[in-house]
């Protein structure tokens, strides 16, 4: 798999559990902030695409976890995307920084809704093109 974009991000005290781990639905806003990073990189903003009628939204997402993290771990997010019929399919791994062990495996599936229905995006397409896989 070729990465088409990496983010370093790091735990905040808050999102850990009592047992000082990440808590599992903090994983989503890891996932969730790359993948808006990922879109101003490539000069979208997702407050702009909603103002001008553009939702993309999570139609599903899979998650494994394979090693937690823990307040002030440090870990790279990094995805890749594929296009299927409507969907948009980012796969998002990430890594703990200290020693790149795989923390989690992720798939998250989004459609796009276009003036309140469920369709296909032009600018999408043309502004993903050159990085799906």
């Amino acid at each position: 798999m070729d990465y088409i974009y990496e983010l370093t991000l790091k735990v905040r005290d808050y999102e850990c559990d009592l047992q000082g781990i990440v808590n599992n639905a903090n994983y989503q806003h890891y996932l969730e902030h790359t993948r808006h990073e990922f879109l101003l990189s490539v000069g979208v903003s997702f407050a702009e695409l909603h103002e001008q009628g553009v939702d993309p939204v999570v139609a599903r997402i899979n998650m494994a976890f394979k090693t937690p993290l823990k307040s002030g771990d440090e870990c790279v997010s990094k995805l890749y995307m594929r296009k299927e019929g409507i969907k948009y399919v980012f796969y998002q791994d990430l890594f703990r920084k200290s020693d790149n062990k795989a923390v989690l495996k992720a798939t998250v599936e989004t459609v796009c809704v276009v003036n309140g229905r469920l369709a296909n995006s032009d600018l999408f397409d043309t502004l993903f093109a050159p990085y799906l896989q």
